[in-house]
């Protein structure tokens, strides 16, 4: 926590809070970090579109699609830069027309269907995230994974998703020798204030064997 915990939306320059702006912002940032590219180039260029004024879907939605290649250009995201721009386009129609350009209604569509099947007898205590994440993947460019990127970060002003447990942070509690099964996991990241930033360092001693090996070491492992 101490090393390595810095979200990727703090690197986007994301205020990261229970508001439609930053939550949109997230969600960019999670259609752009889903690409097989690397995470600085991403963020470099969800930094580019929010410059460009890009930080709502009505910008997203009305700047033309040569503005948005254009900005991720300049963030390098070349290789996928004209299909990423139809699909923030697209995307940003979406949330507009089905939840008025605010994600909150999203979530509380989610956490409704939630409580629908846990009335009939189904579903899981703490599935709230699975129900999100469900809605989530209905915007092009995002799927399991980039749903996973959103509810690791979001967790910290969405409580009702947390805590969020994911592949990738259970590769990482293992790397640095912490429990890896999802249930301890699970528990650990309930038990901070922060469960998010958690995730945060998680993910990035998961994807560095640098950064495992530098905690390890710090604490004698």
């Amino acid at each position: 926590m101490e090393r390595y915990a810095r979200r990727y939306s703090d690197d986007a320059g994301i205020k990261l809070a229970d508001k439609p702006g930053p939550l949109y912002q997230l969600l960019v940032l999670a259609t752009l970090l889903s690409a097989r590219i690397s995470a600085d180039i991403a963020v470099a260029a969800a930094r580019e579109l929010f410059a460009a004024g890009y930080r709502s879907p009505k910008a997203m939605a009305d700047a033309s699609w040569q503005d948005r290649v254009d900005a991720l250009g300049r963030g390098h995201y070349r290789r996928y830069d004209e299909r990423t721009a139809t699909m923030l386009g697209d995307g940003a129609g979406l949330l507009i027309e089905r939840w008025h350009g605010d994600l909150r209604r999203l979530r509380d569509e989610a956490e409704r269907a939630e409580a629908g099947r846990d009335g009939a007898g189904g579903g899981e205590a703490g599935g709230g995230s699975a129900a999100v994440a469900s809605l989530l993947t209905e915007f092009p460019g995002i799927g399991p994974a980039g749903a996973d990127i959103f509810l690791r970060e979001v967790q910290d002003v969405w409580p009702s998703v947390a805590p969020h447990v994911d592949a990738v942070m259970i590769k990482g509690a293992r790397k640095v020798g912490l429990d890896g099964d999802r249930e301890s996991l699970a528990r650990l990241l309930a038990g901070r204030g922060e469960p998010g930033r958690l995730a945060a360092a998680l993910v990035r001693v998961s994807l560095s064997d640098r950064a495992a090996g530098e905690v390890t070491a710090a604490v004698g492992r």
